[in-house]
Order: C-alpha cells, then structure tokens, then sequence
C-alpha cells in the first residue's frame, strides 16, 4: 500500500513542475544585449569604410574574416570569394587616387553571430572622359561575430544610377 502512495506523490510533483509559468524563463536576447551588439556591428562598419576611406590595406583586411572566407559581389565581375582576392581588388582599386565616396547606413539586423547592414553608397571621381561620374549604389554586406569580434564576410552592391546612364 505504501508503493502506490510514493507513486502517487511523485506524479504530483511532476504534474506540479511541468505546469510552472515558462515566462520566468529568461529570453535568449534582451534588448541591452541586442542594442550592444548592433552598437558593435555598426562600428565594424564603420571601421570597414573609413579603411576604405583612408585606402589603409592593414585596417581593411582587420575587419574582414580570420577565416579567410569573403564574398565581394560587384555588377559585371563574378564573384570574388576569398578575403585574399578581397584585399587585391581593393589594393588595385586604392592605386587610383581621385576617387571619393559618402555612405549612409538605411538599416541594419543583428542577430547572436550574424549581422547584415544595408547602406546608400556614392562612388565619385571628378574626372572620368572628361566629365564628372558618380555611381549611386545600394550595398548590402553580411558580417560575422567570431570570437566576440564582427568581421564583414559579404559585400554585395547593386548600381541604381550611374552619371554615364542614357537618360
């Protein structure tokens, strides 16, 4: 008889803990922790285009991928998918001297390890076959956090409107 009433009192304690309020659980992200990590997202971008600002090869590739994994997506080139073939594009591109460009960060979404950042991108050169050019891009770029660190590992950018455009 004393068997079945063990057994009983320990399905009740059971029943009694599956039932417990699962909101006490705490979530995976608070917004303090989100909102630091696209603080930290945001400035690895920012480090990534003042590099590039500043034609700084060594402060550029320290905001790409340790894992040597790259994807520059450009209209009418394939794709470059290392961080090597990254940085000899750049260090090609960097030999011309005048070029500047502005951006402007649209949005940005930051998850645990993956972020990705959108911006209105402006190319401009003041002389090119003798008149001005400017090529107004969107540019999406993917960054990754290793090591508590955000690396950018995709930059994809689409051309909206060119000076050399036939209007």
């Amino acid at each position: 008889m004393r068997y079945p009433k063990i057994l009983f009192g320990i399905f009740f304690i059971l029943a009694l803990l599956s039932c417990k309020d699962q909101s006490e659980k705490k979530p995976d992200n608070t917004d303090t922790d989100i909102k630091l990590n696209n603080e930290k997202l945001l400035t690895a971008m920012n480090a990534h285009m003042q590099a590039i600002s500043d034609r700084d090869l060594v402060a550029l590739k320290s905001t790409l991928s340790p894992n040597g994994n790259m994807q520059l997506i450009l209209p009418g080139m394939e794709m470059i998918e290392t961080v090597d073939g990254f940085m000899e594009y750049h260090r090609q591109w960097f030999e011309a001297e005048n070029w500047t460009f502005n951006y402007d960060i649209l949005n940005s979404e930051v998850g645990d390890t993956m972020g990705m950042v959108v911006m209105s991108f402006t190319y401009k050169e003041p002389e090119r076959d003798g008149e001005p050019y400017f090529n107004r891009m969107i540019i999406s770029y993917d960054l990754q956090k290793i090591d508590g660190a955000w690396y950018v590992i995709k930059d994809h950018a689409s051309s909206v409107e060119k000076s050399t455009d036939q209007k």
